[in-house]
């Protein structure tokens, strides 16, 4: 850890264990989005690529400047 964050075993046992309840659920979220990026095959991947095509000769789409503002 970096110093600044708690000691975890100085935590009470709720603490200690809410904090480990949510990095479980962290790594099993991490693990079926690897699952399911990793099986995505070509098809779908063109499938994708061909409806952003779309949705920016619509204009549908957002500037990332709007929403991830530059920071000062």
């Amino acid at each position: 850890m970096n110093g600044r964050s708690p000691n975890l075993k100085t935590l009470p046992a709720d603490e200690q264990d809410a904090i480990a309840a949510r990095l479980l659920a962290e790594l099993e979220d991490e693990r079926v989005w690897k699952a399911q990026f990793e099986s995505t095959t070509d098809a779908q991947w063109d499938r994708i690529a061909e409806m952003v095509r779309q949705e920016i000769a619509a204009g549908d789409i957002t500037p990332l400047a709007e929403v991830f503002p530059p920071q000062s």
